[in-house]
């Protein structure tokens, strides 16, 4: 059981190194592409579709059979969550207020499954909880770092922050119980199911927009920076789909959420973005929840 504890540990906090390398990617890649919502959606789409691509093939090369029922449902929903919830993140962090729609959205993105968990599986003793609730004080401390160029977060880019962190922990919840389909299966369904949603949403926003949206074009810069995101944010997935199969959900959801350290880390070796002191005690804090909820 130890060992299962600790795998389940170990591949959730390899999974927040990988998301938080494909989340700085897609950063980039949106970027090249134009820095707008429509070419993020580009971004988004083009990410999704080579990680489509990639999961049919490892599916049928192992042989494995296509989910039915339930786990069909589940990784559907769950690919339908994350995109509306990767879209009202983003739409958020154009309004200029990244730091509290990142804290916001990422709070709510560990709180949710771990409520989840609770209520299934009973509670995870006093030293993960206390453990939980100072990975939460890590998560705001990384994200929501003073930035001089930040906005104030109006009501309504907060709401956007929480309706994506609501979003990304239904997206963690309806991972795992698509789980029963194996690992590769779940992720491949949730990729249908967000392609589906971006797709449409980027059609509506192209034949509604007469300017902007059909000018956005992606570079080669940009679709590189997208299939490192796929790369990463795949395998990612995938590591957390085995770690909530290997242990608790909350461990997993939590420890995963611990991802901004990862983006951070890379925008200061590659952008050379130094990190504020409110993010490196964040990621000492992190470093601290990571051994309580271990233990």
């Amino acid at each position: 059981m130890n060992i299962l504890v600790h795998g389940n540990a170990l591949l959730a906090l390899a999974a927040a190194v990988l998301w938080g390398g494909g989340d700085f990617s897609g950063g980039m890649g949106a970027k090249h592409a134009g820095g707008t919502m429509a070419s993020a959606l580009r971004v988004i789409l083009v990410s999704h579709a080579s990680s489509f691509a990639a999961l049919l093939l490892i599916v049928w090369l192992r042989g494995d059979r296509f989910p039915q029922g339930a786990a069909l449902w589940w990784g559907v929903g769950a690919g339908v969550m994350g995109g509306l919830a990767l879209m009202c993140f983003y739409v958020a962090l154009s309004r200029g207020a990244m730091g509290a729609s990142a804290a916001v959205s990422g709070l709510l993105a560990a709180a949710i499954p771990a409520a989840v968990s609770a209520a299934a599986e009973g509670s995870p003793g006093l030293l993960r909880v206390a453990g939980f609730l100072v990975a939460g004080a890590a998560i705001w401390l990384i994200a929501a770092g003073p930035n001089a160029e930040a906005k104030p977060a109006s009501t309504d880019t907060i709401w956007l922050a929480v309706a994506a962190g609501v979003g990304f922990g239904i997206y963690f919840v309806a991972l795992k119980m698509a789980g029963s389909a194996g690992v590769f299966w779940p992720m491949a369904t949730a990729r249908m199911g967000s392609l589906s949603t971006c797709s449409l949403v980027l059609a509506g926003m192209t034949l509604g927009a007469r300017r902007g949206v059909t000018e956005a074009r992606l570079t080669r810069a940009a679709v590189v920076w997208a299939l490192s995101t796929s790369v990463m944010d795949t395998s990612g997935n995938l590591l957390f789909i085995a770690a909530t199969r290997a242990g608790r959900l909350d461990v997993a959801a939590v420890l995963a959420s611990l991802y901004p350290a990862s983006t951070i880390l890379l925008a200061a070796w590659m952008l050379h973005e130094r990190p504020t002191r409110r993010q490196g005690l964040g990621m000492v804090v992190a470093a601290a929840a990571v051994v309580m909820i271990t233990l």
